[in-house]
Parts: C-alpha cells; sequence; structure tokens
C-alpha cells in the first residue's frame, strides 16, 4: 500500500497563493497518473487537476484553470498543485490520489478509479 502525504495548506485571504505539496513513498508517483481531489463541507469529493505520466498532459476542472497548476517532480516522488488568485470557493480538503493501475486519460475525473489517498490537507480562503 502506497502512502501519500499532503502537506501546503492553510488559511489565506482571497486573492492569496498556496502550494500544495503530494510526497508518496518509492517509486508510485513516477509510474502512475496523479490527481487532486477536494472535498468541501457537506458536498462530494470532485476532482481538481491531474497530470499525465510524464508530466505533459494536465487536465483541470473549469472553475480551477488559469488559476492552478498541477506537477510533477518523479525525481523527488512528488506532485504539486500551485493555487493561485484563491476564492472562498476554493475552500476544502484538498486530497492528493493515485490509481492501483492505469487509468484511462477519459476517467481522470472519476473518484472512484483512486484506491490511494492521502490524509488531506485543509485550505480556507476567507478575509
Amino acid at each position: 500500500q502506497v502512502q501519500l502525504v499532503e502537506s501546503g495548506g492553510g488559511l489565506v485571504q482571497p486573492g492569496a497563493s498556496l502550494r500544495l505539496s503530494c510526497a508518496a513513498s518509492g517509486r508510485f508517483i513516477r509510474t502512475h497518473t496523479m490527481a487532486w481531489f477536494r472535498q468541501a463541507p457537506g458536498r462530494e469529493r470532485e476532482f481538481v487537476a491531474a497530470v499525465s505520466l510524464n508530466g505533459y498532459t494536465t487536465s483541470y476542472t473549469e472553475s480551477v484553470k488559469g488559476r492552478f497548476a498541477i506537477s510533477r517532480h518523479n525525481d523527488d516522488n512528488t506532485i504539486y498543485l500551485q493555487m493561485n488568485s484563491l476564492k472562498p470557493e476554493d475552500t476544502a480538503v484538498y486530497y492528493c490520489a493515485g490509481p492501483s493501475q492505469g487509468i484511462a486519460w477519459s476517467q481522470i475525473q472519476w473518484a472512484q478509479k483512486y484506491t490511494n489517498w492521502g490524509q488531506g490537507t485543509q485550505v480556507t480562503v476567507s478575509s
């Protein structure tokens, strides 16, 4: 079972930036498509962003396009989510996720396709 550990969350004002990190045990990140999801109180977990195995292809939910950027650094087994121009509606617990096996790019937004999850990191955007 791979361990995914998120960090970097916090309380910030609207318009601020944060960078989330997700570190994995072993070589997991090097061999899997990876994604970020988030869950706000009273809402279902939702897809935020994904990055392909080689890092050249990314996908974002519409509400974060142009503000968030996902990246992978295979050398240190870490993926990142750079979040700029944060809004109150971005407030949620953010989770790093990886599938147990290969995942079709058309399915990257399906939470049920991911079997490895971190513990989450809280992001709160408030004035």
